[in-house]
């Protein structure tokens, strides 16, 4: 202990702070998973892809991977200019030594909060800022992080389940007429979705459902 507190003091402070900004990078890339998941629009993909999986009953047909990896690629597309706007503000500037390390979080934040701010609801904003006891802030720089990343996450949770009510809706009416036909029909022992099944993959592919979602997702940012 000893010889590390010597160490310690005997170090450039250069050194000692370089070492203090990667151990803080480093923390950062840690929570990156979590960033993408909570302050992009990955949340909202990711439930509707998977609503759509649902409401077609095909099982783990497509299979997880390939959901993930569509959500995570639009994800990149849709997210591209605020990641290129968070590249030329803060971390070129930082690469370059031109600015600190506190100084490059905050310009990465605004255009997260700028991106964030426009699909979050007021009402849920409110509830966490009122909440902390907060005043209603003036700009959006003033919003804090702690209190705009979960309003944005309800948020999108509640958006990406009402365009989920609205795949599932089609799809129903199908289940219902096969059920109805099967016991007019007198065979109760038959299960309704085995019929269902062909007819919803059907007219799922003859409408381009693919496309009509993935047109969606991207109309709704």
């Amino acid at each position: 202990m000893n010889e590390f507190m010597e160490f310690f003091n005997n170090s450039n402070p250069e050194n000692v702070s370089t070492s203090v900004k990667l151990l803080l990078l480093l923390t950062v890339l840690s929570i990156a998973p979590s960033i993408l998941i909570l302050m992009t629009c990955f949340t909202r993909i990711i439930i509707v892809l998977s609503f759509v999986r649902t409401s077609l009953a095909t099982q783990q047909m497509p299979p997880n991977q390939i959901l993930l990896g569509i959500a995570l690629f639009l994800t990149f597309f849709i997210m591209a200019p605020t990641f290129s706007e968070v590249n030329e503000q803060a971390l070129t500037p930082l690469f370059n030594e031109e600015i600190e390390l506190e100084e490059a979080y905050e310009r990465a934040a605004l255009p997260f909060k700028e991106f964030m701010s426009k699909h979050t609801r007021q009402k849920d904003l409110a509830l966490f800022l009122n909440y902390a006891g907060m005043e209603n802030p003036n700009s959006i720089e003033d919003i804090p992080l702690t209190a705009l990343v979960p309003a944005f996450a309800i948020s999108e949770i509640k958006t990406a389940f009402q365009i989920g009510f609205m795949i599932f809706i089609p799809f129903l009416v199908i289940d219902m007429v096969v059920a109805s036909v099967l016991m007019s029909m007198g065979m109760m022992m038959l299960p309704p979705v085995m019929i269902s099944l062909p007819f919803k993959i059907l007219l799922f592919v003859l409408v381009d459902g693919w496309y009509l979602i993935i047109k969606s997702l991207l109309q709704s940012f």
